[in-house]
């Protein structure tokens, strides 16, 4: 069965929330949000619809592990996991280097970031399963007192991870199979691909043991009209993808016709056809 979340592109953070309230009332499966170096802070914001909320999925889409320290971000996603009674999904990936991005002086450098991101979903799951100490090539920690990692534990016996995967390229795949979902990005000059790379992926992903309820999640923008939205989707759905993400990227960051477009699109709902 295909779930359909939205990604909130932007607005304020009461604006986001109010559309994560309708979005559950609209029916559908998950809210994610974009998790910048400054603005709205992601994880507030996702405590705040948890509280609001009763349904819905939750989490970011993505966090850039390799920029956030890893005990931070697990008690972070823990907490946002006991809030909403087990509710979030957690996407990494190794951080988008635009040139609209604030100078902060994190590393760059491809392959030192990537290697941040493996050590890094390692950690997490670390703290996750009550185990308080790592000694790695990039992070010493060592918890004190035993009674924090009990605090911190999550509702979800394991959490899913979503990652960012290049598809094909054999090291990025290889990283997303310790992962719980792939969000793939494609080697084409859009990077969003077609229905027949997500087939693609899923049988490599097959080959390779990741099994039916591993996460293929297919994203991009459908009209508002169900049949209409159900006719892009579908070709998505049948090459084996487990969630649809609609996004809404044309418009500038917090213009009103993008608030008043993302309202109208979360209002209308998923394509509810594709769910049986």
């Amino acid at each position: 069965m295909l779930k359909a979340g939205i990604i909130l592109p932007g607005g304020t953070a009461e604006e986001q929330l109010e559309q994560a309230v309708l979005a559950e009332e609209s029916g559908w499966d998950g809210v994610f949000v974009w998790e910048a170096a400054y603005g709205v802070d992601a994880w507030t914001l996702l405590g705040a619809m948890a509280a609001r909320t009763g349904r819905i999925r939750l989490g970011t889409l993505l966090t850039p592990l390799p920029w956030r320290r890893p005990w931070k971000l697990a008690s972070q996603v823990a907490t946002l996991d006991q809030l909403s009674a087990g509710r979030t999904i957690l996407t990494v990936g190794l951080g988008a280097v635009t040139d609209d991005l604030p100078l902060t002086g994190e590393v760059m450098d491809l392959p030192e970031r990537a290697a941040l991101l493996d050590e890094g979903i390692d950690l997490l799951r670390e703290l996750w399963a009550a185990r308080g100490s790592h000694h790695g090539r990039a992070y010493d920690f060592e918890l004190q007192l035993d009674d924090q990692l009990l605090i911190g534990r999550p509702v979800q016996d394991r959490i899913p991870i979503w990652v960012v995967g290049v598809w094909p390229r054999p090291k990025s795949m290889r990283r997303v199979l310790r992962c719980d979902g792939v969000v793939p990005q494609y080697e084409d000059e859009s990077g969003e691909g077609e229905p027949q790379d997500a087939r693609a992926v899923r049988s490599w992903l097959t080959a390779h043991g990741a099994g039916p309820g591993f996460d293929l999640i297919g994203q991009g923008e459908t009209p508002g009209d169900p049949d209409a939205a159900a006719k892009v989707i579908r070709p998505w759905a049948d090459a084996g993808c487990t969630w649809w993400l609609e996004t809404r990227w044309e418009l500038p960051h917090h213009v009103p016709e993008r608030m008043i477009q993302v309202r109208e699109r979360v209002a209308a709902g998923p394509p509810t056809q594709l769910r049986a």
